[in-house]
């Protein structure tokens, strides 16, 4: 078997060889599924989840994105607002005198080296399933089945999640399903100074240049490259889910880079 993946991998083209590897990873995840699915922590998410759905109907929110422009912003607007933050958006918690209304991550390097910190946190938190091997449930810890493979926007928390290669876009998705009818992002500056192949795994060898705070992804952390290309896909399937449905996201990004959703003014949205 080893010498047939070997010829494999060294006669198929590149993007061949990503095909077969995403559809492997399909099966794998398909087979593993259906019995996470009768989980009971899996279970009790569900059952929680089904409370939440629209429980902010009408109502506006900010998908706060971690990018050095949220620096550059002011956050003690956002201290009465509804607020979606991720990954390691609590180390600006302490600046911000607030914390976010909701909390998400689903990166496996990000939990697996942040989760005592994710833990700790009192806030509602929406997770990757794949989290339960670095967290414990809580009632306010979500446990989403999400997947790499099978680009869709999902309007159904308790369904399959695809995260087009960002969590903001998972955000976006937890967002529709809370029922906010306007959606407003920030510090999503997708742009990232440190360059290479998308989601190839790297470690940090000093500051994080591409994130608000230095020790963000800062010397000896574990992340991957961004795949904005497939982000930017993910972002154009939710800017016409949310316009569908006659709800819209807006991009108050400082200096943002994203040219997918409507801008704003930051500050006019407080006038």
């Amino acid at each position: 078997m080893s010498k047939l993946r070997s010829f494999i991998k060294d006669t198929l083209p590149e993007p061949l060889l990503q095909k077969a590897r995403a559809f492997n990873d399909s099966l794998a995840h398909l087979k593993a599924w259906p019995e996470a699915a009768f989980h009971p922590w899996r279970r009790d998410t569900i059952n929680q989840l089904r409370t939440l759905k629209d429980s902010h109907q009408g109502q506006r929110c900010f998908i706060m994105g971690n990018g050095p422009s949220l620096a550059k912003t002011d956050l003690s607007k956002l201290k009465n607002e509804f607020t979606f933050g991720m990954n390691r958006i609590y180390l600006a918690f302490p600046q911000m005198g607030f914390e976010t209304s909701y909390y998400l991550s689903v990166n496996d390097l990000v939990i697996e080296q942040c989760a005592e910190d994710i833990q700790k946190l009192s806030i509602p938190r929406f997770v990757s399933w794949r989290s339960r091997k670095w967290l414990s449930p809580e009632d306010n810890l979500y446990f989403l089945h999400t997947t790499y493979t099978g680009p869709r926007f999902t309007k159904d928390l308790t369904k399959r999640l695809w995260e087009s290669a960002t969590v903001t876009y998972v955000a976006l998705q937890a967002a529709y399903y809370l029922g906010f009818s306007t959606v407003i992002l920030i510090g999503v500056d997708h742009n990232f100074e440190t360059k290479g192949k998308p989601n190839t795994t790297i470690v940090s060898q000093g500051d994080d240049p591409n994130h608000f705070s230095p020790h963000y992804f800062g010397k000896g952390f574990r992340w991957q490259l961004p795949d904005l290309e497939t982000s930017e896909l993910g972002y154009r399937m939710a800017k016409k889910a949310f316009e569908s449905a006659g709800r819209q996201v807006l991009d108050a990004t400082v200096g943002g880079k994203l040219t997918i959703f409507p801008k704003i003014d930051y500050e006019s949205l407080f006038n």
